[in-house]
């Protein structure tokens, strides 16, 4: 058996000796969002550090566990923080958490992050739903030998966002009075911010917003067949469109002001799943 499998399959014992708990859907959520799953009719919770195997975030703003309960009627589990590939683990322990979501029983997932605009009609502060992503800059997280328990060997990349989620969450933002743009996302490394150059590159790919997350997860679950959507709060301008220097501080002070639409448009989003 596959060493990858066999720790995903490891970690999804250690949740079971806490709860039976079968999600529908799995969230997670970035930079500054942690706090929506005080939001949650809350079944169980458990930390990462105490599933064995799991990798765990070292990066502020991040908790560091999963919320099982309800949103409105459906099933959720929350990841209250994510680990990055920055962080210096491997790549398929930052896309561990996914797979394990998927394994407890999770058909669609919903990725949040913060992020830096780079098409230059966005505001901080705004909200850009993903279209469509870019992986180039980060490694793959399928390289090595395929893994026929999760997916096929060659998976298909055409609609990695679910074109009948995208219509919820449009629906749902006109419902709610948000705006909700709509873009391409890229995922570089970190966890230095882009440079001027690099920005302008990812403009010139079609890249609409950049962070450090998001894309690896997308890839694994779509190769294991969830459903996938994801909105990104545009935190700051990147690089050469802000003229003032970038800070993570800023990422979260913005994410925390805009969070109260978010909470909602995930929210009423997720009802309607």
């Amino acid at each position: 058996m596959n060493q990858i499998y066999d720790k995903v399959e490891n970690c999804l014992k250690s949740v079971r000796k806490v709860t039976d708990f079968v999600p529908r859907v799995a969230i997670v959520l970035g930079s500054g969002l942690g706090d929506y799953a005080d939001d949650i009719r809350v079944e169980a919770e458990i930390d990462y550090k105490d599933i064995e195997g799991f990798p765990v975030s070292t990066v502020p703003g991040h908790a560091g566990k999963f919320i099982f309960g309800y949103v409105g009627q459906v099933p959720v589990v929350c990841m209250k923080g994510r680990v990055h590939y920055y962080e210096g683990y491997d790549i398929s322990d930052v896309v561990l958490p996914a797979r394990l979501m998927k394994m407890m029983g999770a058909e669609i997932l919903f990725l949040t992050n913060a992020s830096g605009g780079i098409n230059p009609d966005f505001k901080a502060g705004s909200f850009m739903m993903l279209t469509d992503h870019i992986s180039t800059f980060v490694p793959n997280p399928l390289i090595g030998p395929n893994i026929e328990e999760f997916g096929t060997r060659f998976p298909d990349m055409s609609h990695v966002y679910d074109e009948k989620l995208q219509e919820i969450l449009r629906e749902t933002a006109k419902e709610n009075g948000i705006h909700l743009n709509e873009g391409v996302y890229i995922q570089f490394t970190g966890p230095s911010f882009e440079s001027p150059a690099e920005i302008r590159m990812a403009a010139s790919l079609g890249a609409d917003a950049v962070g450090m997350s998001t894309v690896v997860e997308a890839i694994v679950a779509n190769h294991m067949g969830m459903r996938i959507c994801g909105v990104s709060c545009v935190c700051n301008l990147a690089a050469g469109i802000s003229q003032t220097p970038l800070t993570h501080e800023e990422v979260q002070q913005a994410a925390n002001e805009a969070a109260p639409k978010f909470k909602k448009l995930l929210t009423e989003s997720v009802k309607k799943f």
